[in-house]
Order: structure tokens, then C-alpha cells, then sequence
């Protein structure tokens, strides 16, 4: 239990020059004294650095300036003892995931400021200001923002290839050298500035920022979803580009002979199976099989389907066409139709539908126009659309048995996922910078973070420790450290000060003593 003079804490006030001064004041007797000034500036970062310092001097200006901690153990020399405050950190974060990041080998980095900057990303995904504030307040290390800015140009300059060449290094062991399936997917970065550049350029954004400048993200990931390889390309580039220098950059850095790569539909063209066939690659790619030739599509319709069950046909450009039904997913399609079209029902009779809404995007693809001002719906077309439910398509020139392909196409969601958590998880957008260099720099960050998750993840569930990486991290946040000074020898010590039973859960699985109860 704390025992403190309430009379006597610690008060930023503000001055007409605009800084802040920090003072430790007592009004024990009524009336406010300042007993020491511990520094001003008009610095938000060196404010919070001059707080936290007049907190650690509290003691010496109270009379009862002591915590008094009960042990339960077999330490009897610590029974009832009374220690003088020091200092208390967070320290969950840097015990569990900083033991994971050694682990991964990200160690290998000789800058401890990259090592703060990638958990922080994961624990507290803000701003650079943001997290140089977090390291400061709750981990007691003073980075200017300044500092990080610099390393970030460090990072991009020195480090870039060494940090993903690690992050491979460690999935090839996890994955017992096999790395010969792999997956790709692109999405888009937003930013918050208007200004376009050479690299930041409006374009079709699948965070629906249409008018925010923006950058494409290309990944690859392994079996499982860990992260293999990234690159960023202009905004308003075509997302079908993308895939081939990716493949093409790994395949020759880590000398593959053979790849068997996985995509959905979204980059499906002719161009790149013309260039995946030319590369001796072997691939999965998503279908449009409403879009394939009317032969291909009348064979397709001619089939009936049971559930689970899939046909193959042979293409012209000696590729497989797998075409599979599920019962569950025609239900969802069926759904999917039926809310789109009540969707287009209401727009229309709320007046809302204008001729630019007549395309083929999405389910405007059942309205049509007739004479020069009436818009109406299709339904001819939308009861067409149903003899597709529940089929989806694959295109491929591998080997593989056919229900083979269709289950290596289902980790397709593995990057999906990887999508999701750095968007909401890891916010890595909005994108902040301006300069290329410090963009690159940033999801390099943002790469080691979510390859940390992924270590996370994974020995979460190989130790069954039962709760999700999301949990693990809210728990992380609330274990600390607690720096004291023994009052009798005045030697320096700490402890982690974990006493919920999920906390001491989740330590035990990790191999950490603690020593409270």
C-alpha cells in the first residue's frame, strides 16, 4: 500500500513565453509553495521527461515517503520490509516480445533504438511524436523525435535488406526450409497531405481515400502468413504490375529454382501468366469464370455440382481451369445478391441513382437505362446471376492434384489477415511521411512488427498458452517494473510486479521469474 503526504505533487505550469515549468508544490498548510523548480521548456517530450523526474524526487519532500509491499514467499529477509520508491516501468512489452525479437535474431541490428521502435509499433502504433512520448512515460528513455527521424534515414540506408534477409532467415528454420509455396497480394497506404509526388499518386484506393494521395503495397508471405518480401510502387500503378518484380526480386536474392505462387483474382491478367509461364513459375491464381470464353462457360454450366465437389478444364494457354461448388457459399452469394439488389431498390426509389452509376462495378451491374432518363433494374440479369452461386474458379499450371491446389489456394487468407492487422493492429496508415526514404523506412518498421506478431502467434499457440496475440499485448501493457533502493544497504534492485493470474499465466509460458506474488 502507498503511503504519501497529499499535501505535496508535482504541477506543470505554463508561462507567458510559452513554456511549461515543472514544479514540485506543498499545501499542506493551505496555501501553495513551491519547494523546488525542476525545469521548464515549451518541448512536449522534455515536459514529460521533467515530469516524470519531479515525480522521482516526490519522496524527498514528503515525510511518509514509502511503499509497503506484503511477500508471501519463502524470502523471509523481504517480509514486511519498506522500500523507497524509485521508479515503475512498463516492462511487459520488452520481457516477452524484446525476448522474441532476440529470438527472430532482430538483435543482430546494432541500434537499441530500432529494437524500441518495432515493439512500440506493436504496442502502441502512433505517430513518431506519439511513441518518442510512450517510450518516455512509460519506459523512462528519452528519444527526441528528432533522433528517430535520423535513424529512420539510417534504417532505410543501412539496414533495409539485413532486417527482411533475418525475417527469412528465421521462417525458413520455423518452416523446416521449405519456402517453396508462397503468396502475394497488393493493397494501398493512404496519406494524410494533399500534395502528389513522384510516388504519392491518387488512384483507386481499397481504403476508399479516393482523394488522398497514396502508395501500393505489394507483400509475400509463406505458409502460415509470416512475411517474406515487400515492395512499394506509385500510387495509381496497375495492382496487376506489381506481382512480378516482387516474385522475381525474391526468387534470384535467395536463389529458388522452383516457386509455386498464389494470388487471387485481382491479378489475374494475360500479361502475367503470359510473363509466370515465361518465368517457369508455377501458379495458383483466382478465376473470373464469368469471364471466360463462352465454350469454357457452357462446359462450367452443363456440370451439375453436389457439394464439394470440383471439375478441371483445359485452357487454351495450357493452363487448368478447376471450378469447385460449395452448398455454404452459394447461400452466401445468394445472400450477398439479395442485399445488393435491395440496396440498388432503395437508391433508386430515394431518387439517389444518376447515369454514372450505370457499370459493371459491383452489383451496379444490374441497372440499366431506358430511353435517355429512366434507370431501372435488370432483373432478367440478376436471376441469371444465381446459376453461379457457390461455384468459384481456379487457374493453374501445376501438377498438383486438383483438391491440392484448391486447399493451397484457401491460405490465400493468410495475407489477407496480414493486411488486416497492419491497417488496424499496427496502423500503418495514415503514412505520415513525406520523403521516400523515411516512407520506406516506416513499413520497414512496420515489416518487423508483424513478423514479431507472427513469432507471437505462434508460440502462443505452440506453448497452448490459450489467449490471442491481441490479449497477450493488453496484458504485456499492465506487468511492470518497479526500481528500488533497499533502505538499510541503499543497493539498487528491481522486481516485475505481476500479480493477476493471466499475467503470471503468461509469463510462465515464456520462461520469466517473477519474483511477487
Amino acid at each position: 500500500m502507498t503511503r504519501v503526504n497529499l499535501g505535496v505533487f508535482v504541477r506543470k505550469k505554463k508561462n507567458k513565453s510559452g513554456s511549461v515549468s515543472v514544479q514540485i508544490i506543498d499545501t499542506s498548510s493551505g496555501k501553495p509553495r513551491l519547494l523546488k523548480t525542476i525545469g521548464s521548456s515549451a518541448n512536449a517530450v522534455e515536459i514529460e521527461n521533467l515530469y516524470h523526474q519531479g515525480i522521482s524526487e516526490l519522496p524527498n519532500f514528503t515525510r511518509q515517503d514509502h511503499f509497503d509491499f506484503d511477500w508471501e514467499d519463502d524470502r523471509s529477509f523481504l517480509d514486511n520490509l519498506r522500500y523507497s520508491l524509485k521508479e515503475i516501468q512498463v516492462i511487459g512489452p520488452e520481457i516477452i516480445l524484446g525476448k522474441l525479437f532476440d529470438e527472430i535474431g532482430f538483435n543482430q541490428i546494432p541500434d537499441e533504438l530500432f529494437r524500441h521502435l518495432v515493439i512500440s509499433r506493436l504496442v502502441f502504433p502512433l505517430s513518431k511524436l506519439k511513441t518518442s512520448e510512450y517510450l518516455m512515460r512509460y519506459n523512462g528513455i528519452y528519444v527526441d523525435v528528432e533522433k528517430i527521424y535520423r535513424f529512420l534515414d539510417k534504417l532505410n540506408k543501412s539496414y533495409k535488406n539485413k532486417v527482411q534477409q533475418i525475417s527469412y532467415d528465421h521462417t525458413k528454420a520455423i518452416l523446416n526450409n521449405d519456402i517453396s509455396l508462397v503468396f502475394y497480394d497488393v493493397t494501398t497506404l493512404y496519406f494524410e497531405a494533399a500534395d502528389e509526388d513522384d510516388l504519392r499518386k491518387t488512384g483507386f484506393s481499397k481504403d476508399g481515400k479516393h482523394q488522398n494521395p497514396q502508395i501500393v503495397l505489394g507483400l509475400l508471405v509463406s505458409v502460415d502468413g509470416y512475411p517474406l518480401a515487400y515492395d512499394i510502387f506509385e500510387g495509381n500503378k496497375f495492382e496487376g504490375h506489381t506481382m512480378l518484380p516482387i516474385i522475381e526480386a525474391f526468387k534470384r536474392k535467395y536463389d529458388f529454382d522452383k516457386l509455386l505462387v498464389v494470388a487471387d483474382a485481382g491479378l489475374l491478367s494475360k500479361q502475367n501468366i503470359q510473363l509466370l509461364l515465361e518465368g517457369s513459375y508455377e501458379f495458383i491464381l483466382g478465376a473470373r469464370i464469368k469471364s471466360e470464353s463462352l465454350i469454357i462457360k457452357k462446359q462450367i454450366m452443363s456440370h451439375v455440382f453436389s457439394d464439394g465437389q470440383s471439375i478441371v478444364i483445359d485452357r487454351a494457354d495450357h493452363t487448368r481451369l478447376i471450378v469447385s461448388y460449395a452448398r455454404s457459399r452459394a447461400v452466401k452469394d445468394a445472400y450477398n445478391r439479395q442485399k445488393g439488389l435491395n440496396k440498388l431498390e432503395k437508391a433508386i426509389s430515394s431518387g439517389k441513382m444518376t447515369k454514372q452509376h450505370i457499370n459493371n462495378r459491383g452489383y451496379n451491374k444490374y441497372l440499366k437505362l431506358s430511353g435517355d432518363v429512366t434507370i431501372s433494374i435488370d432483373y432478367d440479369k440478376y436471376t441469371q446471376d444465381s446459376q453461379w452461386d457457390g461455384l468459384k474458379g481456379y487457374i493453374s499450371n501445376s501438377p498438383l492434384q486438383k483438391d491440392t491446389i484448391i486447399d493451397n489456394y484457401k491460405h490465400l487468407w493468410q495475407i489477407e489477415k496480414a493486411f488486416r492487422i497492419s491497417k488496424t493492429d499496427l496502423r500503418v496508415r495514415p503514412i505520415y511521411h513525406r520523403l521516400q526514404r523515411r516512407i520506406e523506412a516506416h513499413l520497414s518498421i512496420a515489416f518487423c512488427s508483424y513478423k514479431l506478431y507472427k513469432e507471437l502467434e505462434r508460440q502462443l499457440k505452440e506453448k497452448k498458452v490459450g489467449i490471442s496475440v491481441e490479449k497477450a499485448i493488453d496484458l504485456m501493457k499492465t506487468i511492470y517494473s518497479i526500481n528500488i533502493i533497499l533502505p538499510k544497504s541503499r543497493k539498487k534492485t528491481h522486481f516485475i510486479f505481476a500479480k493477476e493470474e493471466q499475467q503470471l499465466h503468461l509469463l510462465k509460458f515464456f520462461n520469466i521469474n517473477v519474483n511477487s506474488q
